[in-house]
């Protein structure tokens, strides 16, 4: 992209062999770890260089036998390939999570991106998505203030948003970085309006993901623990905080884990790195509230 400096400070595409990366997944699942994060520049364009695609190292890791989940990172829109959401439905342990990083929803400044795709192809995929995973989770990431974005832009964007219902987005003001393409670019947006843009679009992602949220209550997951939280007001109930597959770890929202102290069973299975079983009772505007019931 023409805003990336990665390729400047890194160099071009390296996909890490699979083979590799296969001993990886397979001594973490012997010291059982429950989540694995694949994580890229660009988890989508994995293989290209090497013969292979990213499909064939999800088979490759889907072959590892064990109980494990497996979350994708960082998949560029215009290289997606929809047909590894078969795979999805075929094992369950491929997390139906999809982050994928629109950066802006107006054709012109897609383009000006040095993207290929455009509003309408990305909408598109999200529902390419939801059809094949009614339950997906969609995580996406906009740029504001990029090089010539108009208020037109910025609205275009924020239509778009409304459109693909993302669970989860994260929100940058545009940096110029040197020796980029951007770097250059006529129309140079003041860091003010890109800040005005980016909270915008904030304000809507997080309204959107509160009825997400909200739509996901009444079910039972299997949460990961990953803090208790010291008792300190006396009373009989504990707290700890874990993620369920829609949320991804630091960037995403949490479950908030309730149970009852004298509960033996419950506090015997509720210590970090552990799996327990969670209703959704409630939810906030960025966290689930549960009710521990089993593991």
């Amino acid at each position: 992209c023409t805003y990336c400096a990665i390729p400047i400070i890194r160099g071009g595409l390296r996909s890490v062999p699979l083979d590799i990366i296969l001993k990886e997944v397979e001594d973490f699942v012997k010291k059982d770890f429950f989540e694995i994060n694949l994580v890229s520049q660009d988890l989508a364009s994995w293989g290209t260089d090497i013969g292979l695609d990213l499909k064939d190292l999800l088979k490759g890791i889907c072959a590892i036998k064990g109980d494990f989940r497996i979350r994708l990172l960082y998949m560029h829109p215009d290289k997606f390939d929809s047909s590894i959401l078969a795979l999805f439905k075929e094992d369950k342990r491929l997390v139906p999570y999809f982050d994928i990083p629109f950066q802006s929803g107006s054709d012109n400044v897609i383009h000006a991106m040095n993207r290929t795709g455009s509003a309408e192809k990305y909408i598109q995929l999200v529902k390419d998505i939801r059809t094949a995973l009614p339950d997906a989770a969609i995580r996406t990431t906009f740029l504001t203030g990029f090089p010539g974005e108009t208020e037109e832009d910025a609205l275009k964007t924020q239509e778009f948003l409304e459109k693909i219902q993302s669970d989860w987005s994260g929100c940058f003001e545009y940096s110029r970085e040197e020796d980029t393409k951007a770097y250059s670019l006529k129309g140079r947006v003041a860091k003010k309006t890109a800040a005005l843009r980016a909270q915008r679009l904030n304000e809507l992602q997080h309204s959107i993901t509160e009825k997400r949220l909200h739509e996901r209550c009444k079910k039972t997951y299997d949460v990961l623990v990953e803090e208790i939280i010291q008792n300190t007001e006396g009373t009989d109930e504990g707290l700890a905080i874990g993620r369920a597959w829609f949320e991804a770890p630091e960037v995403d929202g949490n479950v908030v884990i309730r149970y009852d102290l004298d509960d033996k069973k419950a506090v015997e299975a509720i210590k970090e790195g552990s799996v327990v079983k969670v209703k959704a009772v409630a939810s906030s505007e960025l966290d689930i509230d549960g009710v521990f019931c089993g593991n």
